[in-house]
């Protein structure tokens, strides 16, 4: 059963059944069907499709929102600004899908040798509910455009998101087979990934599930793609614009609720400015308005999920036992709905929960760094490496960037994904690239073609 409920209320609003077997089997088998047809579609009508795409998403941009933060409580400008977001990644690989996959001509001791990129077939994508339109857009834009067919099975926690994301594809007109949701259950995705129809997975959510999706896979001998859960740093040091670091950071730490893969978890802070940064943080914090997230105004919303804020709870108070401070928040909303508020925690060690585990809402771990060696050290002290920040002096900054152990890295700046740029990481964050040309060639055969005379 995949059951949306209101974390602003508490309260279940939407149900749906997930497929049956039988029914798993006919949509993976027209995903395979249609793999030939759209595979031979010439890259302009296949470009043709995604910009029809991108105009039904944004016709769409308000009901979708408003879906958005019905499901998984979403600031309301911040669903807007996704499902624009999405549209602008249909738009990207529209008009950049041709130049990525462009031949490659190497010499060599043929007459003519080349790579070429070709479409694996039928992919499967297995995304989280945190952002349930950009996801399912940054996997499925650019495998579409190679030439792919996309399987979305969708986390079942948003149904009505997946529903309406589903009619806006059908209304670009794509041909039937080349899109699909698959409302599957959790306990029925290796079948899915088993069956030999399905040439590759795409897989975005916890470290944990992403190992046994990995594992499956490679008993089938079946590429993945991993983008999972990080604990990222941000690095203040004693040069950096605390002012600007701490308002970025701030903003970082609370977008979608504090529930991001590459919000600035761990704040790493040189202890010459330790404190004045910390002062900085606090007053950014407070204020932020926590709040039904219909409201315009509002920038924090409810976490998505009970257990989900139990667990971020348990994190919170675990720390303080160990010795953590905890300057602002730390306690559950009282009423309905699954709120919880901005939360500063300073004296945070490595060890501690909101440091060793990823973070999923509006806790911010300051950790006190005794110079720039240290503060490094302490930003690769992780089992993670999704990305990371550093607030220094600009060419400082790029210098320092290369000792950093993640995917990504932003010098004075907020981390967010583009289209234009890869992303991923590195350890329990997972492997591959999403986005950009290295994001369109993670699900192609790369070909090689020698002509003799």
């Amino acid at each position: 059963m995949f059951t949306a409920t209101n974390p602003h209320t508490g309260e279940v609003i939407r149900e749906r059944l997930a497929l049956k077997q039988p029914e798993r089997e006919a949509a993976v088998a027209a995903a395979s069907e249609a793999v030939p047809g759209w595979k031979a579609t010439p890259i302009a009508e296949r470009a043709a499709r995604l910009v029809a795409l991108a105009e039904q998403l944004r016709a769409r941009q308000e009901k979708l929102a408003a879906l958005a933060t019905e499901e998984m409580g979403k600031p309301i400008t911040e669903a807007r600004a996704e499902v624009e977001k999405a549209a602008s990644c249909a738009e990207h690989y529209a008009e950049n899908a041709a130049r990525y996959l462009e031949r490659e001509v190497i010499a060599s001791d043929a007459v003519r040798s080349y790579v070429c990129y070709e479409p694996l077939g039928c992919l499967l994508g297995i995304m989280p509910w945190n952002f349930p339109f950009w996801l399912p857009l940054r996997f499925g834009a650019p495998a579409l455009m190679a030439g792919n067919t996309c399987l979305l099975k969708p986390d079942p926690h948003v149904p009505g998101c997946t529903e309406m994301l589903a009619d806006a594809f059908a209304a670009a007109g794509l041909p039937t087979g080349v899109w699909q949701s698959v409302a599957v259950a959790n306990q029925d995705i290796s079948d899915l990934i088993a069956n030999p129809q399905v040439a590759a997975v795409s897989f975005t959510g916890s470290t944990s599930a992403g190992a046994a999706v990995a594992g499956l896979a490679a008993h089938h001998i079946k590429k993945t793609v991993l983008e999972l859960g990080g604990s990222d740093p941000a690095i203040v040091l004693a040069d950096a614009d605390l002012e600007a670091a701490a308002i970025a950071i701030t903003h970082s730490r609370v977008i979608n609720s504090g529930q991001s893969c590459v919000a600035a978890k761990r704040i790493i802070v040189e202890d010459p400015v330790h404190d004045d940064f910390v002062a900085l943080l606090e007053k950014r914090l407070r204020a932020e308005t926590l709040g039904d997230p219909r409201d315009e105004n509002t920038t924090i919303g409810p976490i998505a999920r009970g257990d989900l804020r139990d667990l971020l709870h348990r994190q919170v108070v675990a720390s303080v036992e160990a010795g953590a401070r905890c300057l602002l928040g730390g306690t559950p909303c009282d009423g309905r709905g699954f709120y919880y508020p901005a939360t500063l925690l300073t004296e945070v060690t490595a060890l501690m929960p909101v440091a060793a585990e990823e973070t999923f809402g509006p806790v911010a771990a300051v950790m006190r760094a005794a110079d720039t060696t240290q503060a490094l050290q302490l930003a690769n002290h992780t089992a993670y490496g999704l990305a990371a920040s550093i607030w220094t002096q600009a060419a400082r900054g790029e210098a320092l960037a290369q000792f950093i152990e993640a995917g990504q890295v932003v010098v004075n700046g907020v981390v967010k994904t583009d289209p234009r740029l890869p992303s991923g990481g590195v350890k329990a964050s997972g492997y591959g690239r999403e986005l950009g040309g290295h994001g369109i060639r993670e699900f192609v055969n790369a070909k090689q073609v020698w002509v003799g005379s």
